[in-house]
């Protein structure tokens, strides 16, 4: 569906804002700062955009960092669909950290590594573009700690269709045959009301698991706290000392009975997140998602969203890269500081919701994002240059952290000061980073997009392909050369 038919669409959206058709067929919400899909009450929090700020205004630049990738793959849902996402779905930095990138491994006994990169920015010739990367300590899957899993699933009514109860039972018994015979497994459901389908079984036991699995069925409401509340129970129940404790979620979020607002369901997770243990929340199916709750309950929940739209993303996040449900880093910080002589104005691309206040990133009580082994994180800045000649710094790069099983924050310093190049020249790194945030202005149709465009993508894309683990780089550039 072009974009043209996007905007007639959402005329008629806002015409029929409170319209429920008897049949289901025709759905759009608009309330406040939530933008639904295009013709159902999917829900999303536009965020809006970081602006321009000069450095002589405010030098220093604080944020959490984020590792979610579920609004990329919301994203390619609509694009296989015909569509263009609903503006306010694009989270940039979650398009970005969908992907993996080549850097250094840490050093020196610490968790994590720090780069930067500045170059040419390739849709406003006036400016320049700075990167800057994380890397979690990589763990040999042999050498990872024991997992205490525990699935929770939504089996209520809207659950009930082969993209959602058939998609997270297919995750779930690929994550079962990667199981290691000490890692446990627990299963809770919940509809109208929260149940233990399996009690915490060893990985020894696959078959067992399995079948209890395959005989999740969906009907009824949707008691999502008492689930939340009944999971967390039997995972601290099954605590394994310096191990992977984790709830993971799989639902539409489409919570209606109990504690159901999003702010409801925040304060409930934040409850639960001293304990040790962390939340991995999956998204799945259409219609009535509710990607801002669940986005939400992730980010305070000391874990990740992502969003499953297709038997690949399955592999990806169970197989491909299930060391990232290992955390290596807990509260991952970022805090830049411009030097107005050689930076004039800056803007962060994307991370809207995940700004910090600078006094924040001193107090080892504000809660931030959390890196898992392996992962990478990365981040964009628009900057307007005031001095390309000056041999000094342009920013430093401060980032804290706490170790998995520390309580103190640990500093790590990194002053940004290569010299500019232009943007072919650059690092493979900084030119497919580059690519994906530009297409993420597109699909945001953002007022900072320049010159940005389809074929500029593309090249840039393409030239950076040398690094690409599992061949997510290569799907990217046939997902833009789609029409849209």
């Amino acid at each position: 569906m072009k974009k043209t038919n996007f905007i007639l669409l959402s005329i008629l959206a806002i015409l029929f804002s409170s319209c429920i058709m008897k049949d289901g067929s025709f759905y759009y919400e608009n309330i406040g700062s939530y933008e639904a899909g295009y013709m159902y009450g999917e829900k999303y929090k536009d965020h809006g955009e970081n602006p321009f700020i000069m450095v002589t205004d405010e030098p220093i630049s604080t944020f959490s960092v984020d590792a979610d990738g579920g609004s990329y793959t919301n994203m390619r849902r609509y694009m296989y669909l015909g569509q263009v996402p609903p503006p306010a779905s694009v989270r940039i930095e979650e398009y970005l950290n969908f992907f993996t990138y080549d850097y250094d491994e840490p050093q020196n006994g610490e968790n994590v590594s720090l780069n930067s990169e500045i170059s040419t920015c390739p849709w406003n010739a006036d400016h320049h573009l700075m990167r800057i990367g994380m890397k979690g300590k990589s763990i040999p899957l042999a050498n990872l700690p024991n997992s205490n899993y525990v699935f929770l699933i939504d089996v209520s009514g809207s659950m009930d269709s082969p993209d959602k109860i058939g998609v997270l039972k297919k995750g779930f018994m690929t994550l079962v045959d990667n199981l290691r015979p000490n890692d446990k497994i627990a299963i809770v459901t919940y509809a109208g009301n929260a149940g233990v389908l399996l009690e915490s079984t060893n990985g020894s036991e696959k078959n067992k698991i399995k079948n209890a699995i395959s005989n999740l069925k969906a009907g009824g409401s949707t008691a999502g706290a008492e689930g939340i509340v009944t999971a967390y129970k039997i995972a601290m129940q099954n605590f394994i000392q310096d191990g992977n404790n984790r709830v993971i979620l799989g639902t539409d979020g489409d919570f209606n009975v109990g504690i159901s607002s999003t702010e409801e369901l925040i304060k409930l997770i934040e409850e639960k997140r001293n304990s040790g243990i962390y939340l991995t929340v999956l998204g799945v199916g259409g219609g009535n998602l509710n990607d801002h709750m669940m986005e939400q309950i992730a980010n305070k929940g000391n874990g990740n969203y992502e969003y499953i739209d297709n038997q690949s993303q399955i592999k990806k996040v169970f197989v491909d890269e299930i060391s990232k449900f290992y955390t290596v880093a807990k509260d991952g910080k970022i805090q830049i500081e411009f030097n107005p002589e050689m930076v004039t104005s800056y803007r962060l691309i994307g991370y809207e919701n995940r700004k910090l206040d600078t006094e924040d990133f001193e107090k080892d009580s504000t809660d931030a994002g959390e890196i898992g082994a392996g992962q990478t994180i990365t981040a964009i800045y628009e900057i307007k240059l005031a001095n390309k000649n000056k041999n000094e710094n342009y920013a430093q790069f401060d980032f804290r952290y706490k170790k998995p099983n520390e309580d103190e924050s640990r500093l790590l310093e990194h002053q940004i000061s290569s010299k500019p190049r232009q943007i072919l020249q650059a690092s493979e790194n900084m030119r497919f980073a580059t690519a994906v945030a530009g297409f993420g202005l597109l699909m945001k149709d953002s007022e900072y997009k320049g010159t940005a465009s389809k074929a500029m993508i593309i090249d840039l894309a393409k030239s950076a392909l040398s690094y690409d683990p599992n061949g997510y780089r290569t799907e990217f550039i046939d997902l833009i050369k789609k029409d849209w």
